[in-house]
């Protein structure tokens, strides 16, 4: 298996957010953002956020 790279733009309120709780966890941002996407339930969780985004904009 190799590595890639994956580059996001989010604002930055979210940024902000996101330090927030690395910090807490004294962690930098990018391995707090890893570390949630390797979580067990993480697929879980996203199909969830999907799943109520198209409700909102009535896609389903």
């Amino acid at each position: 298996m190799g590595t890639s790279v994956l580059s996001l733009r989010i604002d930055g309120e979210l940024l902000d957010r996101l330090r927030q709780h690395a910090a807490k966890r004294g962690m930098s941002v990018q391995d707090y953002v890893v570390r949630t996407l390797i979580r067990d339930d993480f697929d879980e969780r996203f199909q969830t956020a999907v799943d109520e985004t198209e409700k909102f904009y009535g896609v389903t």
